[in-house]
């Protein structure tokens, strides 16, 4: 969905030797992961999961929490940073686009009040000028009381540049869901096998018909504060759920099938074959969000993934960094 094709659409388990954990002393925010081998991928559920195959990572910290508002916003006092959703585009390069579009913003999920069709995701998304982190639905909005909260409305580019300046960097895609899986090799969920509710809410995803009722069973509409719901068993909060989440590879619609030592994802050159050049090549986002819901988008488990432009953000998505470890 970037924004010139938004608008004229609409227009507790350690695996001794194979993942060893350590808990610094002084809590910095980080989990440490030695690593180890696993199977990325699942051949259960959507096409783009594809095939189920066996991955190899190194050692790498990660950090237990999305990035928060009040996290980014330092990061911004400091750097003066202006993230994509701030910035027009230039009219002499986009001769013809509708002056609207060429506004900074970014999309917005927009909640029908009746049923729709759910194949069209133009019911349910806007494109709002003046939304930003800051204002993450739209220039009236606000993030005041909501510092730790999951940044969102961030782009690739913003979620990287973010992740330099912390001294860490995105995760691949292997790492995040190596990290997210927290041990439990091949299981469909980040807490195990099966999803019962009523044995507790583990993730803050979409009650009710989606898109236009939310019945907020798990007591939240929109992002939860980080850290609401139980940890993983790395000690890792919300790998499924609350926002999709930035990692460094670019996307391609599945996975190459062998045995993988700690990948990177496939070259730039090949994911611009699988976009529209409109768009250009776009990046991975893993773990489901709060508008995730078993009767759209059951992609709230680590074997889940989706696309996501460079230059464009919306209300759902957001980020966490790792960083290298000696060896």
């Amino acid at each position: 969905m970037n924004r010139l094709y938004a608008g004229s659409a609409l227009a507790a388990v350690c695996i001794l030797g194979a993942a060893a954990i350590w808990f610094f002393g002084k809590d910095d925010g980080f989990v440490r992961l030695d690593g180890g081998t696993f199977r990325m991928g699942s051949d259960r559920h959507y096409q783009e999961e594809r095939a189920a195959h066996q991955v190899t990572v190194g050692a790498f910290q990660i950090k237990k929490t999305e990035v928060t508002n009040a996290e980014f916003a330092e990061f911004v006092a400091e750097t003066d940073y202006v993230t994509t959703a701030e910035n027009d585009l230039d009219p002499q390069k986009y001769p013809g686009v509708p002056a609207y579009l060429l506004k900074a913003g970014s999309m917005v999920f927009a909640q029908p009040p009746n049923p729709v069709d759910s194949r069209d995701f133009r019911k349910w998304w806007r494109y709002v000028a003046g939304a930003n982190w800051r204002h993450p639905l739209g220039p009236e909005s606000t993030i005041e009381g909501m510092e730790n909260h999951p940044v969102v409305q961030i782009s690739p580019e913003d979620a990287a540049a973010y992740a330099k300046w912390a001294g860490g960097r995105l995760p691949t895609e292997a790492e995040w869901e190596f990290a997210a899986r927290g041990g439990l090799d091949g299981n469909e969920y980040t807490w195990g096998e099966g999803y019962d509710p009523s044995q507790g809410w583990k993730a803050n995803t979409w009650q009710g018909e989606f898109p236009n009722t939310d019945t907020r069973d798990d007591g939240y509409h929109g992002t939860a504060p980080v850290g609401s719901f139980a940890p993983n068993a790395y000690g890792l909060f919300d790998m499924a759920g609350n926002v999709w989440e930035h990692v460094s590879d670019w996307w391609v619609p599945f996975h190459t099938a062998g045995t993988q030592d700690n990948p990177q994802g496939p070259p730039k050159a090949i994911a611009a074959t699988f976009a529209d050049p409109s768009v250009g090549p776009m990046h991975v986002v893993k773990g489901g969000s709060w508008l995730c819901a078993p009767s759209y988008c059951l992609r709230y488990r680590p074997a889940a993934r989706q696309q996501a432009e460079t230059s464009l953000a919306t209300n759902h998505v957001g980020f966490r960094i790792v960083k290298d470890v000696s060896p």
